[in-house]
Protein backbone atom coordinates (compact mmCIF):
# COMPACT_ATOMS: atom_id res chain seq x y z
CA UNK A 1 0.00 0.00 0.00
CA UNK A 2 1.12 3.36 -0.85
CA UNK A 3 2.53 6.20 1.97
CA UNK A 4 4.07 9.47 1.17
CA UNK A 5 6.07 11.77 3.68
CA UNK A 6 4.05 14.80 3.96
CA UNK A 7 6.21 17.12 3.17
CA UNK A 8 4.83 19.83 0.62
CA UNK A 9 6.38 20.76 -2.81
CA UNK A 10 8.00 23.97 -1.88
CA UNK A 11 9.67 22.39 0.63
CA UNK A 12 11.23 19.78 -1.71
CA UNK A 13 11.81 22.54 -3.79
CA UNK A 14 13.83 24.66 -1.30
CA UNK A 15 16.03 21.35 -0.43
CA UNK A 16 16.98 19.82 -3.97
CA UNK A 17 15.22 22.42 -6.59
CA UNK A 18 12.60 22.16 -8.69
CA UNK A 19 13.20 18.54 -10.77
CA UNK A 20 13.05 16.94 -7.30
CA UNK A 21 9.65 18.59 -6.85
CA UNK A 22 8.82 17.83 -9.87
CA UNK A 23 9.60 13.88 -9.69
CA UNK A 24 8.05 13.53 -6.41
CA UNK A 25 4.77 14.84 -7.91
CA UNK A 26 5.20 12.84 -10.80
CA UNK A 27 5.68 9.38 -9.10
CA UNK A 28 3.16 10.59 -6.59
CA UNK A 29 0.40 10.65 -9.23
CA UNK A 30 1.56 7.19 -11.30
CA UNK A 31 1.90 4.73 -9.16
CA UNK A 32 4.72 2.45 -9.29
CA UNK A 33 3.61 -0.35 -12.11
CA UNK A 34 2.19 1.93 -14.16
CA UNK A 35 4.94 4.37 -14.16
CA UNK A 36 7.75 1.55 -14.43
CA UNK A 37 5.87 0.41 -17.53
CA UNK A 38 5.51 4.15 -19.09
CA UNK A 39 9.28 4.68 -18.49
CA UNK A 40 10.07 1.62 -20.23
CA UNK A 41 7.84 2.19 -23.29
CA UNK A 42 9.38 5.55 -23.87
CA UNK A 43 12.72 3.32 -24.11
CA UNK A 44 11.42 1.02 -26.52
CA UNK A 45 10.17 3.48 -28.85
CA UNK A 46 13.11 5.62 -28.72
CA UNK A 47 14.98 2.30 -29.64
CA UNK A 48 12.81 1.84 -32.77
CA UNK A 49 14.28 3.96 -34.82
CA UNK A 50 17.66 2.70 -34.51
CA UNK A 51 16.47 -0.66 -34.98
CA UNK A 52 15.97 -2.26 -38.84
CA UNK A 53 15.14 -6.20 -39.98
CA UNK A 54 13.56 -8.30 -37.59
CA UNK A 55 15.32 -6.79 -34.47
CA UNK A 56 13.00 -3.82 -35.34
CA UNK A 57 10.16 -6.10 -35.61
CA UNK A 58 10.76 -7.38 -32.07
CA UNK A 59 11.25 -3.75 -30.75
CA UNK A 60 7.60 -3.60 -32.58
CA UNK A 61 5.83 -6.15 -30.42
CA UNK A 62 7.47 -4.54 -27.60
CA UNK A 63 6.14 -0.99 -27.80
CA UNK A 64 2.60 -2.66 -28.14
CA UNK A 65 3.13 -4.77 -25.12
CA UNK A 66 4.29 -2.20 -22.92
CA UNK A 67 1.92 0.58 -24.10
CA UNK A 68 -0.93 -1.92 -23.48
CA UNK A 69 0.25 -2.68 -19.88
CA UNK A 70 1.01 1.05 -19.21
CA UNK A 71 -2.65 1.82 -19.86
CA UNK A 72 -4.06 -1.36 -18.12
CA UNK A 73 -2.02 -1.02 -15.29
CA UNK A 74 -3.03 3.08 -14.88
CA UNK A 75 -6.74 1.93 -15.52
CA UNK A 76 -5.90 -0.90 -12.60
CA UNK A 77 -4.83 1.68 -10.13
CA UNK A 78 -7.28 4.13 -11.00
CA UNK A 79 -10.21 2.03 -11.32
CA UNK A 80 -9.64 -0.97 -10.40
CA UNK A 81 -8.95 -4.95 -12.40
CA UNK A 82 -12.58 -5.27 -13.32
CA UNK A 83 -12.76 -1.46 -14.97
CA UNK A 84 -9.03 -2.77 -16.22
CA UNK A 85 -10.29 -6.23 -17.91
CA UNK A 86 -13.76 -4.26 -19.04
CA UNK A 87 -11.60 -2.08 -21.42
CA UNK A 88 -9.34 -4.70 -22.76
CA UNK A 89 -11.98 -6.85 -23.57
CA UNK A 90 -14.06 -4.33 -25.42
CA UNK A 91 -10.96 -2.07 -27.41
CA UNK A 92 -9.13 -5.44 -27.93
CA UNK A 93 -12.15 -7.44 -28.64
CA UNK A 94 -14.28 -4.92 -30.63
CA UNK A 95 -10.28 -3.76 -32.62
CA UNK A 96 -10.02 -7.45 -33.53
CA UNK A 97 -12.92 -8.22 -35.03
CA UNK A 98 -13.05 -4.70 -36.89
CA UNK A 99 -9.58 -5.84 -38.47
CA UNK A 100 -10.65 -9.42 -39.58
CA UNK A 101 -13.65 -8.32 -41.30
CA UNK A 102 -11.44 -5.08 -42.87
CA UNK A 103 -8.26 -7.42 -44.12
CA UNK A 104 -11.26 -9.93 -45.62
CA UNK A 105 -13.98 -7.44 -47.04
CA UNK A 106 -12.40 -4.35 -47.13
CA UNK A 107 -14.98 -2.78 -45.00
CA UNK A 108 -14.59 -0.70 -42.72
CA UNK A 109 -10.86 0.31 -43.33
CA UNK A 110 -10.56 -0.34 -47.51
CA UNK A 111 -8.36 -3.35 -49.07
CA UNK A 112 -5.15 -4.07 -47.26
CA UNK A 113 -3.48 -7.07 -45.61
CA UNK A 114 -0.54 -7.53 -43.05
CA UNK A 115 3.05 -9.07 -43.80
CA UNK A 116 3.30 -12.85 -42.88
CA UNK A 117 4.90 -13.79 -40.08
CA UNK A 118 6.44 -10.57 -38.40
CA UNK A 119 4.42 -9.62 -35.21
CA UNK A 120 4.10 -13.36 -33.88
CA UNK A 121 1.42 -15.52 -34.11
CA UNK A 122 -2.36 -13.97 -36.38
CA UNK A 123 -5.70 -15.11 -36.31
CA UNK A 124 -7.29 -15.12 -39.83
CA UNK A 125 -4.46 -13.14 -41.13
CA UNK A 126 -4.33 -10.64 -38.57
CA UNK A 127 -1.24 -10.61 -35.77
CA UNK A 128 -2.93 -11.18 -32.36
CA UNK A 129 -0.36 -8.09 -31.00
CA UNK A 130 -2.39 -5.54 -33.34
CA UNK A 131 -5.59 -6.03 -31.05
CA UNK A 132 -3.46 -5.46 -28.06
CA UNK A 133 -2.14 -2.30 -30.05
CA UNK A 134 -5.80 -0.50 -29.93
CA UNK A 135 -5.68 -0.54 -26.30
CA UNK A 136 -2.65 0.65 -26.02
CA UNK A 137 -3.17 3.98 -28.36
CA UNK A 138 -6.85 4.59 -27.30
CA UNK A 139 -6.47 4.40 -23.73
CA UNK A 140 -4.80 7.67 -23.69
CA UNK A 141 -6.92 9.31 -25.87
CA UNK A 142 -9.99 8.17 -23.82
CA UNK A 143 -8.23 9.29 -20.79
CA UNK A 144 -7.49 12.96 -22.01
CA UNK A 145 -10.95 13.14 -23.60
CA UNK A 146 -12.46 12.50 -19.99
CA UNK A 147 -10.35 15.15 -18.98
CA UNK A 148 -11.41 17.67 -21.16
CA UNK A 149 -14.89 17.67 -21.82
CA UNK A 150 -17.89 16.79 -19.43
CA UNK A 151 -20.32 15.13 -21.37
CA UNK A 152 -20.43 11.40 -22.41
CA UNK A 153 -21.47 12.21 -26.18
CA UNK A 154 -18.64 15.01 -26.28
CA UNK A 155 -16.07 12.80 -24.99
CA UNK A 156 -16.94 9.96 -27.34
CA UNK A 157 -16.69 12.27 -30.59
CA UNK A 158 -13.17 13.38 -29.11
CA UNK A 159 -12.05 10.09 -28.58
CA UNK A 160 -12.81 9.17 -31.95
CA UNK A 161 -11.02 12.16 -33.38
CA UNK A 162 -8.02 11.57 -31.38
CA UNK A 163 -7.47 8.24 -32.81
CA UNK A 164 -7.52 9.51 -36.05
CA UNK A 165 -4.61 12.01 -35.34
CA UNK A 166 -2.99 8.73 -33.65
CA UNK A 167 -3.66 6.75 -37.33
CA UNK A 168 -2.33 9.81 -39.23
CA UNK A 169 1.31 8.76 -37.24
CA UNK A 170 0.74 5.15 -37.44
CA UNK A 171 -0.44 4.01 -40.48
CA UNK A 172 1.88 5.78 -42.45
CA UNK A 173 4.76 4.57 -40.57
CA UNK A 174 3.90 1.03 -40.57
CA UNK A 175 3.42 1.32 -43.73
CA UNK A 176 6.72 2.46 -44.52
CA UNK A 177 8.27 -0.47 -42.34
CA UNK A 178 6.38 -2.77 -44.73
CA UNK A 179 4.10 -4.30 -41.89
CA UNK A 180 0.80 -4.40 -44.04
CA UNK A 181 0.18 -3.05 -47.34
CA UNK A 182 -2.82 -1.14 -48.88
CA UNK A 183 -4.64 -2.34 -52.71
CA UNK A 184 -7.23 -0.11 -52.74
CA UNK A 185 -7.22 2.23 -55.36
CA UNK A 186 -9.04 5.41 -53.21
CA UNK A 187 -7.18 8.53 -53.33
CA UNK A 188 -5.19 9.57 -50.06
CA UNK A 189 -3.70 12.62 -48.18
CA UNK A 190 -0.77 14.23 -50.64
CA UNK A 191 2.77 12.66 -49.64
CA UNK A 192 0.75 9.55 -47.92
CA UNK A 193 -1.49 9.08 -50.79
CA UNK A 194 -1.05 4.88 -50.67
CA UNK A 195 -3.08 5.02 -47.38
CA UNK A 196 -6.69 6.08 -49.13
CA UNK A 197 -9.20 8.19 -47.64
CA UNK A 198 -11.41 5.04 -46.25
CA UNK A 199 -8.82 4.47 -43.64
CA UNK A 200 -9.28 7.24 -41.38
CA UNK A 201 -13.39 6.56 -41.75
CA UNK A 202 -13.13 3.35 -40.85
CA UNK A 203 -11.15 4.43 -37.87
CA UNK A 204 -12.97 6.93 -36.91
CA UNK A 205 -16.40 4.66 -37.06
CA UNK A 206 -14.28 2.36 -35.21
CA UNK A 207 -13.39 4.22 -32.43
CA UNK A 208 -16.69 5.98 -32.20
CA UNK A 209 -17.87 2.44 -31.97
CA UNK A 210 -15.01 1.70 -28.97
CA UNK A 211 -15.73 4.59 -27.46
CA UNK A 212 -19.85 4.20 -27.15
CA UNK A 213 -19.17 0.85 -25.38
CA UNK A 214 -16.69 2.26 -23.20
CA UNK A 215 -18.80 4.91 -22.18
CA UNK A 216 -21.92 2.39 -20.91
CA UNK A 217 -18.79 0.04 -19.24
CA UNK A 218 -17.62 3.37 -17.34
CA UNK A 219 -20.76 3.92 -15.80
CA UNK A 220 -21.39 0.09 -15.33
CA UNK A 221 -18.47 -0.26 -13.49
CA UNK A 222 -19.12 2.47 -11.44
CA UNK A 223 -21.97 1.30 -10.49
CA UNK A 224 -21.59 -2.49 -9.97
CA UNK A 225 -20.95 -4.58 -7.10
CA UNK A 226 -17.50 -4.47 -7.29
CA UNK A 227 -17.63 -0.59 -6.99
CA UNK A 228 -19.76 -0.47 -3.94
CA UNK A 229 -18.75 1.22 -0.66
CA UNK A 230 -20.57 -1.66 1.17
CA UNK A 231 -18.41 -4.18 0.13
CA UNK A 232 -16.70 -6.47 2.47
CA UNK A 233 -13.65 -5.76 0.53
CA UNK A 234 -13.53 -2.11 0.56
CA UNK A 235 -14.74 -2.64 4.04
CA UNK A 236 -11.69 -4.67 5.48
CA UNK A 237 -9.80 -1.88 3.07
CA UNK A 238 -11.17 1.33 5.48
CA UNK A 239 -10.46 -1.05 8.42
CA UNK A 240 -6.89 -1.15 6.85
CA UNK A 241 -6.50 2.50 6.44
CA UNK A 242 -7.70 3.74 9.64
CA UNK A 243 -5.08 1.36 11.59
CA UNK A 244 -2.66 2.59 9.58
CA UNK A 245 -3.55 6.52 10.15
CA UNK A 246 -3.67 5.86 13.98
CA UNK A 247 -0.07 3.86 14.20
CA UNK A 248 1.74 5.69 11.84
CA UNK A 249 4.11 8.63 12.52
CA UNK A 250 3.27 11.98 11.87
CA UNK A 251 5.61 12.54 9.47
CA UNK A 252 3.39 10.31 7.10
CA UNK A 253 0.05 10.23 5.56
CA UNK A 254 -1.90 8.27 3.22
CA UNK A 255 -2.05 9.00 -0.59
CA UNK A 256 -5.27 11.05 -1.01
CA UNK A 257 -7.54 9.94 -3.41
CA UNK A 258 -7.74 11.61 -6.78
CA UNK A 259 -10.94 12.08 -8.90
CA UNK A 260 -10.66 9.90 -11.74
CA UNK A 261 -10.17 12.72 -14.24
CA UNK A 262 -8.03 14.98 -12.37
CA UNK A 263 -4.74 15.41 -13.97
CA UNK A 264 -2.72 14.30 -10.86
CA UNK A 265 -4.69 11.11 -11.03
CA UNK A 266 -3.87 10.50 -15.34
CA UNK A 267 -0.01 11.34 -15.04
CA UNK A 268 1.00 8.26 -16.61
CA UNK A 269 -1.97 8.64 -19.73
CA UNK A 270 -1.29 12.48 -20.20
CA UNK A 271 2.62 11.95 -20.23
CA UNK A 272 2.19 9.01 -23.16
CA UNK A 273 -0.61 10.89 -24.68
CA UNK A 274 2.24 13.95 -25.20
CA UNK A 275 5.00 11.53 -25.55
CA UNK A 276 3.11 9.95 -28.99
CA UNK A 277 2.15 13.29 -29.97
CA UNK A 278 5.43 15.71 -29.74
CA UNK A 279 7.84 12.78 -29.83
CA UNK A 280 6.09 11.25 -33.04
CA UNK A 281 5.79 14.53 -34.60
CA UNK A 282 9.97 14.63 -34.29
CA UNK A 283 10.53 11.40 -35.21
CA UNK A 284 8.71 11.08 -38.16
CA UNK A 285 10.05 14.59 -39.21
CA UNK A 286 14.03 14.34 -38.09
CA UNK A 287 14.26 10.14 -37.89
CA UNK A 288 12.17 8.40 -40.04
CA UNK A 289 12.18 10.64 -43.34
CA UNK A 290 8.11 10.92 -42.94
CA UNK A 291 7.65 15.09 -42.80
CA UNK A 292 3.81 14.48 -44.21
CA UNK A 293 2.67 12.56 -41.22
CA UNK A 294 4.61 14.65 -38.76
CA UNK A 295 2.34 17.24 -39.88
CA UNK A 296 -1.06 15.69 -40.62
CA UNK A 297 -0.23 13.49 -36.74
CA UNK A 298 0.60 16.52 -34.91
CA UNK A 299 -2.68 18.22 -36.21
CA UNK A 300 -4.55 15.25 -35.83
CA UNK A 301 -4.05 14.69 -32.57
CA UNK A 302 -3.39 18.34 -31.32
CA UNK A 303 -7.16 18.57 -31.24
CA UNK A 304 -6.57 17.19 -28.51
CA UNK A 305 -3.08 17.92 -27.44
CA UNK A 306 -3.22 21.92 -27.80
CA UNK A 307 -6.62 22.40 -24.91
CA UNK A 308 -4.84 19.61 -22.84
CA UNK A 309 -1.52 21.95 -22.68
CA UNK A 310 -3.70 24.78 -21.79
CA UNK A 311 -5.45 22.96 -19.27
CA UNK A 312 -2.05 21.76 -17.88
CA UNK A 313 -0.13 25.57 -18.04
CA UNK A 314 -3.68 26.76 -16.52
CA UNK A 315 -3.62 24.78 -13.56
CA UNK A 316 0.55 24.86 -12.95
CA UNK A 317 -0.47 28.56 -13.02
CA UNK A 318 -2.95 28.29 -10.68
CA UNK A 319 -0.89 26.25 -8.45
CA UNK A 320 1.72 28.64 -8.24
CA UNK A 321 -0.68 31.34 -7.39
CA UNK A 322 -1.71 29.29 -4.61
CA UNK A 323 1.64 28.56 -2.74
CA UNK A 324 2.61 32.44 -3.32
CA UNK A 325 -0.65 33.17 -1.33
CA UNK A 326 0.46 30.92 1.59
CA UNK A 327 3.98 32.24 1.45
CA UNK A 328 2.13 35.94 2.29
CA UNK A 329 -0.24 34.40 4.45
CA UNK A 330 2.77 33.06 6.50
Amino acid sequence: MAVRHAVDDDHLTAVGGWGLAAAARWWRGVGWGAGVFAVLLVLAQICYPLASGEARDRVTVVVVLLSAGTALAHARMVRGLRYATGFLVIVSGVGLMAEVVGTATGVPFGCYGYAEGRLGIAVAGVPLVVALAWTGGLYPVWVVAGMLVRRTSARIGLTAAGAVGWDLFLDPQMVADGQWTWCADSPGLPGIADIPYTNYLGWFAVALIMATLLAIWEHAAHAGPAAAAGTSTDAARRTLFASLRRNLPLRYELCPARPAHSASANVVPVTIFLWTWLGSALAHAVFLGLPYSACYGGIGLGVLGVPLLVRLIRERRGKSGGRTARRVAV
